[in-house]
């Protein structure tokens, strides 16, 4: 019988490469069994990647549409929180202006009208609201602030009616600023800043958009505006001397604010029809994900119970390899002499 041996250097060696061999292999099963995913991805799809690149792009897709879904969300939030503001403001203000103008008294005209026209302040100041470094009442124009000052608004109503002497005249003008189309030098024009151009649609799944309706040229905030600026110009002076005729504007005021009440609350519907479709969206993108993801798992997964007995079965070998090592390592001529 032949025998064919190994010399010492030779088995050393061999040794040493079987060490090397066995770390890989632990290596790469620790590495799979960590993220529950073949090492080699075309080996375990026998190199077919063409279901798997079909599921990494629609995850890609729903990754953009998440993030899109997420912007559109805060912003809607925040709008809705904002137009509560502005609603809040309105609360009491009109039918308080209507009570005051009743009164025939110049002192609670004049007291209420003063509380308004600080609400007035309020109001613009929420209306430039900016969000994560976006204006979120400017439509798409949401890097410029929609709004100038409640002080500008204010000096470019006085030098409007500076030569009216009735509230019909205060209101006929006022009401004709604010409506004027772009290019007539109203308020889209001198006043606001922002797009006409709503921001949006936003792209929240494949095929499906949503709108979001509000910014500050919305003619519902634009009514808001107006009936808080009629109260502004009478604490502002217009009218002192002219019990009646700051009496009729102040009532002219109020009726603006009461109506405006009504149409913020349309606005906020809009809006949160908006926010409801946002979230169905998300809710589908979220389900959609997942099943996405069980899929490519099911293509690329291992299984753990099978990778950490293989694991097992290795660290067996290299404990043994190790022995067997220790043992050449310790053997001696003198041994056997």
């Amino acid at each position: 019988m032949n025998y064919l041996s190994v010399g010492d250097m030779a088995l050393q060696f061999r040794l040493r490469q079987h060490n090397v061999s066995l770390k890989q292999e632990m290596s790469t099963l620790s590495k799979e069994l960590m993220t529950g995913v073949h090492s080699d991805i075309g080996k375990a799809l026998g190199g077919d990647m063409t279901a798997l690149a079909s599921i990494n792009k629609q995850l890609r897709a729903l990754q953009s549409y998440d993030t899109a879904v997420s912007e559109a969300a805060t912003l809607t939030g925040s709008m809705q929180s904002s137009l509560e503001v502005i609603q809040a403001l309105t609360g009491d203000v009109g039918v308080s202006l209507l009570s005051a103008a009743t009164t025939t008294n110049s002192i609670i005209i004049d007291a209420t009208a003063k509380d308004a026209a600080a609400k007035f302040q309020t109001l613009v100041a929420t209306l430039n609201t900016n969000v994560a470094g976006r204006y979120i009442f400017s439509g798409a124009a949401s890097d410029t602030r929609p709004l100038s000052s409640a002080s500008d608004i204010l000096l470019e109503l006085q030098t409007l009616v500076a030569s009216e002497t009735t509230a019909s005249g205060v209101m006929t003008a006022v009401d004709d600023w604010f409506a004027a189309a772009p290019g007539a030098g109203g308020f889209l024009d001198t006043a606001y800043a922002g797009s006409l151009t709503a921001l949006g649609p936003v792209m929240t799944s494949d095929g499906e958009t949503t709108d979001i309706p509000a910014s500050a040229a919305s003619p519902e905030i634009r009514q808001t505006l107006k009936g808080f600026a009629l109260s502004t110009l009478i604490s502002d002076g217009l009218f002192r001397s002219d019990l009646v005729e700051k009496a009729s504007l102040a009532r002219l005021s109020g009726e603006t604010i009461v109506a405006a009440q009504t149409s913020l609350a349309d606005l906020r519907a809009d809006l949160g029809t908006s926010e409801a479709l946002i979230e169905d969206a998300k809710a589908r993108n979220t389900a959609e994900t997942h099943s996405l993801e069980l899929a490519r798992l099911s293509m690329i997964g291992v299984d753990e119970f099978d990778t950490a007995s293989a694991l097992n079965a290795l660290q067996t070998q290299l404990e043994t390899l190790y022995t067997l090592t220790a043992r050449m390592t310790d053997l001696s001529l003198v041994d056997y002499i």
